[in-house]
This record gives C-alpha cells, sequence and structure tokens, in this order.
C-alpha cells in the first residue's frame, strides 16, 4: 500500500514544508501530491500532517513515514545507479567516504590497483564527513568508510587495514627535538595545529592530552596536511601526523618527529562496511588489496 512516491513526496514535504515547494521539487503538480497522499492517509485512517499557518507539520505516522523513506529511498537510488552503469557496459561505482583527514596520500596507494584490477568500476571518495560518515554508510550513501574511530554497530563490520603511529613533529630546530619522547605538560607553551575536527576527536587531544589534564598554548586548525606540514616546517607551531605521512611528506628533511608518550601513540585505520553479502561484488575486493598495501619502511 506504501509506494515509492509516497515516500518521496513525505520526504520532500519534511524537508520544505509546504504543498507548494514539496510538489515544485518533484516535479509535479499540487493536486496531484495532495490526491496521492490523502487516498494512503484514507487508507490507514491517519492524518501524516497537520498545518500550521503556512507550513506543515508531520504528525507521528508522518514521521515514522519520513524514518522508512530515509532508510529506503537511498537504496533505490543506489540499485538503479548501478543497474544504470550496468546498462552502460561498466560494472558500477564504488563510493568511499572519509574520516581520516591525513590519510588521502594512503587511500591513493590502494585506489591505482584497484582501477587497475577493475577497469569497469569507479571510484569516488567523498572527503566531507564527520562523524556522519557511519549515517552515510547504513544508508548506502557510501560503500566504505575509511576511519581510525569506528563506532560499532550490528549492521556494520570494520577491517582493520593499517596499523601506524601518531607522533609530534615540529621543525628540526624544535627545542623539543632533543627529546627521546614527549610528555603531555611539555606542550603547554606550544601552538598545535590540527584539522578542524572536534578535539575529542583528534588524537593529540584525545589520546595523549586530555587524559594527562595537560593543555595547550594555543589550537589553530588548517584544512589541508599541505598547508599544516609547510607551518611546521615554518616553525609556526607543531602538530600531530601519522609518521609514514611526514616520511613521505615534501618538507621532510626540515622537519623531525617525536613519540607522543614512552610508549608512543599506536593507531588502527579501518575500512567500515555493511555485513550484507556484496552486492556490487567488489568492497571485499578493495578491502583485500587496502590490507596488502605496505608502506615503505
Amino acid at each position: 500500500m506504501i509506494e515509492r512516491q509516497h515516500l518521496k513526496i513525505i520526504s520532500a514535504i519534511h524537508k520544505h514544508g509546504t504543498m507548494t515547494e514539496a510538489a515544485k521539487s518533484l516535479f509535479v503538480t499540487q493536486s496531484a501530491l495532495s490526491h496521492s497522499m490523502k487516498k494512503l492517509e484514507a487508507s490507514f485512517s491517519l492524518p501524516l500532517w497537520q498545518k500550521e499557518g503556512r507550513t506543515l507539520v508531520l504528525t507521528q505516522a508522518g514521521k515514522s513515514l519520513v524514518g522508512l523513506s530515509q532508510r529506503v529511498l537511498p537504496q533505490f537510488e543506489h540499485t538503479e545507479a548501478q543497474l544504470r552503469r550496468m546498462a552502460e557496459g561498466k560494472q558500477g561505482i564504488l563510493r568511499i567516504g572519509m574520516e581520516c583527514h591525513p590519510c588521502f596520500e594512503w587511500l591513493l596507494k590502494v585506489v591505482a590497483p584497484f582501477l587497475k584490477a577493475f577497469p569497469d568500476v569507479d571510484v569516488d571518495v567523498r572527503r566531507a564527513f564527520s562523524f556522519g560518515g557511519l549515517q552515510a554508510l547504513h544508508g548506502y550513501d557510501i560503500d566504505l568508510l575509511l576511519t581510525p574511530d569506528p563506532l560499532h554497530v550490528d549492521a556494520i563490520s570494520y577491517t582493520g587495514v593499517l596499523d601506524y603511529e601518531q607522533v609530534l613533529v615540529m621543525h628540526n630546530e624544535h627545542p623539543l627535538a632533543d627529546c627521546d619522547y614527549i610528555k603531555p605538560k611539555q606542550l603547554a607553551n606550544e601552538v598545535v595545529i590540527t584539522y578542524p575536527v572536534e578535539t575529542n576527536r583528534l588524537d593529540i587531544f584525545a589520546g595523549f592530552l586530555t587524559p594527562a589534564g595537560a593543555s595547550v598554548k594555543q589550537h589553530r586548525t588548517i584544512e589541508t596536511t599541505e598547508i599544516i606540514l609547510q607551518m611546521v616546517a615554518a616553525g609556526r607551531g607543531v602538530t600531530a601526523l601519522p609518521k609514514w605521512l611526514v616520511d613521505e611528506a615534501k618538507e621532510s628533511d626540515v622537519l623531525t618527529y617525536k613519540p607522543l608518550g614512552e610508549k608512543g601513540l599506536q593507531k588502527t585505520l579501518y575500512l567500515g562496511h555493511r555485513k550484507e553479502v556484496d552486492p556490487i561484488g567488489f568492497v571485499d575486493e578493495f578491502i583485500s588489496l587496502a590490507k596488502a598495501t605496505v608502506l615503505p619502511k
């Protein structure tokens, strides 16, 4: 009784708030939209929304239908996109969401052999995820989620693909460059440069400074790894990055790094994927390639 068009309509009303704007967004007439939803309301003898001035406010039944639309519509769109690509002679597209800002260079080392092994498959990497990545994976907006901080839910599995050490990076003439390792209190007078991420998701804070009750002189944020490294190379501050990334950086001749704590700060990068059988046929292959990718020592 509930049809896909009903879900699209209720989703549009939830987004736009008025019948007129919802109809415009769906390229249908307002009367057609209203007629379709009245039939659905009559089927269940339940109103789906009520008017408050010019705005439509969803009832509990309407909100329930919106929840269904948010789960189901992305799956329709995902499958249709796959079918269209199959019709074009291509196997499909692998969509990867990233929650690891500095891991793009590592990901390229996996994407290159994957594209060679699967010439009929395209790869789309989406870097605009904070912790919405898990929701995007669950809702079929992406097929894989690259993250160092997995949130475990029943429908999602995580595979560890890279172990690495997070280190403090500084100019090689920085006073801390002579230390064997960094203690939290030693950063009290430092400008620490990080990505624009909440501090409770930054390893240098969540896994090093905060547990020790330590703080820094100033916390600055910059979006790109390249600029962060250039700022550190210019002596404008220190940062925390994966050791392998610093080794490969073009600024490495003027940079040095030290362990965060006596034992260092060890991390693992994971690929999250839905537990269902791989419907597109190459998610498992990408994960296998990722696990086999070895960084130079």
